[in-house]
């Protein structure tokens, strides 16, 4: 079971003073790797009784980690973390419901879901931690200086910047998902469906995909002047309409960025990579880059 199933599970049966105490979990891991028990009550609000009281039903609920040492401690698990932001993302109206998994990845779960209006939505829980750090810092430039801050605060800024990301291309017709909401380490989308490309083992009409695909990231450049800087086989979707959507971007970079042109080569080569060896195309990298960058109006495969 992964940790947003235990969150869905939990958050049916929390309480309000459950919900009370993982706030003051969250709000003192600023300060404690592991919180005192003796200061959860002030944070909390709550006397010492009801407060232990509530750390055992969270434990059995398997919403938080206890640490016995020096003290007795306490900190959130993602599934406590989870359930903070389906919390306030349903008092904000923007969820009522959970279903099925979509994908459970390195990096992230995703949900579907249903709106109190009925829509369905995707929900995807940042999950930064699943790969070892060295490599996270590595890849994400934004962690750069907030080595010392745990993965939970890490995950919600990856979750911040994904929405940022959306919310700067999504207006401009770009394919991407619709970004609705954002809470914590949590972003709530339009609904995906369809498959990433890794898992087609044939890919109908390969040269009109490719050229979405280019036509996409040459709006993202040229309008919204961003770049996916992560881009590949294992993060454009193509759906049953057999039209693309592209996912996944906390990692990008504006145009701006010392190192926005070597983003954009290697995005447009793993693309390039991926349909010379999967569908034979052989798009020539150059006059692909140069169609994204708005210095050739077309492009052929």
């Amino acid at each position: 079971m992964s940790d947003a199933d235990v969150a869905v599970q939990a958050f049916r049966e929390l309480e309000s003073r459950d919900i009370r105490v993982l706030q003051a979990l969250e709000l003192a891991m600023s300060r404690y790797e592991f919180v005192p028990e003796e200061v959860i009550p002030r944070y909390a609000g709550l006397n010492v009784e009801e407060t232990r009281f509530r750390l055992k039903r969270l434990g059995k609920f398997r919403l938080i980690r206890g640490w016995h040492g020096a003290y007795v401690g306490y900190v959130l698990n993602y599934a406590g973390y989870d359930c903070l932001a389906i919390n306030a993302l349903v008092k904000a109206n923007v969820l009522e419901a959970f279903g099925k998994p979509l994908g459970v990845g390195k990096e992230s779960d995703v949900y579907d879901a249903l709106t109190p209006g009925n829509r369905r939505v995707a929900v995807k829980f940042h999950r930064l931690g699943r790969i070892s750090f060295r490599q996270t810092k590595r890849k994400r430039g934004y962690l750069a200086e907030q080595s010392h801050v745990s993965w939970l605060y890490q995950s919600r800024l990856a979750a911040e910047k994904e929405y940022e990301a959306l919310k700067l291309v999504y207006p401009w017709g770009i394919a991407v998902p619709e970004p609705i909401n954002q809470n914590r380490h949590v972003v709530v989308m339009g609904m995906i469906e369809g498959a990433e490309l890794v898992e087609f083992l044939e890919i109908p009409k390969p040269e009109k995909v490719f050229r979405e695909i280019l036509l996409n990231v040459r709006r993202t450049y040229l309008k919204a002047g961003i770049i996916h800087a992560d881009l590949s086989e294992y993060n454009i979707v193509l759906k049953p309409d057999m039209h693309i959507l592209i996912i996944d971007w906390p990692q990008y970079v504006t145009r701006e960025h010392p190192n926005a042109e070597d983003l954009l080569k290697r995005d447009i080569r793993n693309i390039v990579r991926f349909f010379y060896r999967r569908c034979g195309l052989k798009p020539k990298l150059r006059e692909a880059l140069d169609y994204v960058r708005g210095l050739k109006r077309s492009f052929h495969v």
